[in-house]
């Protein structure tokens, strides 16, 4: 039997989520960022998470943004097959959503309607939308806004085999060291290893949707992970780029079958400011 879901209540949790990911920052992130006050030796990197903090809390009581850059809109949906959508077009009910969240919410509209001409859409519309098609008569929808301090500093490479885990690990690191201070550390590194250039990326992303810190389930890509985020915080950028021994707050690897001849490695970074809330219907 079919389940039918309103477009319009796609909308509506759309628009909330999006508010709610700019004002609120996770529990999981929250936890580690008190974490790191603790562990971090520099005393200004303790000041600079203490504000962090702060500002989190000024965030989720006063209804206000965590960061100026209230980024472009990630949609990750998992549409359940026995799902069926009516009264409006799915992807328009989502952009409707993103548009009434962003003008209601008081977010800043960052998206241009075409990357040369660069004129604002003055809605923070189209949101970039990732559909899986799974079994059941549930729609998960996880509204991620994606700033740009980290995106822009993002990258893949497609290695050769024999480069092996030592030519991953190496490429990771570069994009952290390029990275610098510029996505606001303390970050959170998303690897995808493996499939094609464009599953790699999509993995990187995904990888950012695992609750923070949250050890990969196979044991050999949880060690990578562990090991990743020790050189990382070994590299002293600290957090804001002001020195420091946590420039990282986690690693998490999401990792594919690939081709014999290929080995695609893909790194996408977000900063301490790491917006995602999700709903089922």
């Amino acid at each position: 039997m079919l389940k039918h879901i309103q477009a319009q209540t796609i909308t509506d949790n759309v628009a909330r989520l999006c508010q709610e990911a700019n004002y609120c920052l996770g529990k999981d992130v929250l936890t580690l960022l008190l974490k790191a006050k603790e562990e971090e030796y520099s005393p200004l990197g303790k000041e600079v998470l203490q504000q962090v903090l702060e500002n989190a809390r000024i965030a989720r009581e006063e209804l206000v943004p965590l960061c100026q850059d209230t980024g472009m809109t990630v949609i990750f949906v998992e549409l359940g097959q026995q799902v069926c959508i009516v009264g409006g077009d799915f992807t328009k009910a989502i952009n409707e959503g993103v548009r009434y969240g962003y003008k209601e919410g008081y977010l800043r509209m960052s998206v241009v309607e075409h990357p040369f001409k660069r004129k604002n859409t003055n809605d923070n519309t189209p949101a970039v939308i990732h559909v899986e098609i799974v079994p059941g008569d549930k729609l998960k929808i996880i509204v991620f806004p994606k700033g740009f301090g980290g995106e822009n500093f993002s990258g893949l490479k497609m290695l050769l085999p024999g480069e092996g885990k030592r030519g991953v690990k190496k490429f990771i690191l570069q994009q952290v060291k390029l990275a610098g201070s510029n996505p606001c550390p303390p970050i959170i590194v998303g690897v995808g290893i493996g499939g094609t250039f464009e599953k790699s990326a999509l993995l990187a992303k995904k990888a950012l949707l695992r609750k923070v810190g949250e050890p990969n389930p196979l044991r050999e890509i949880a060690a990578l992970e562990k090991e990743l985020l020790q050189d990382i915080n070994s590299l002293g950028f600290g957090p804001q780029g002001l020195g420091g021994s946590i420039t990282a707050l986690a690693v998490h690897i999401e990792i594919y079958p690939c081709h014999m001849a290929s080995l695609p490695v893909a790194v996408n970074i977000n900063c301490f400011a790491h917006r995602q809330k999700e709903v089922i219907l």
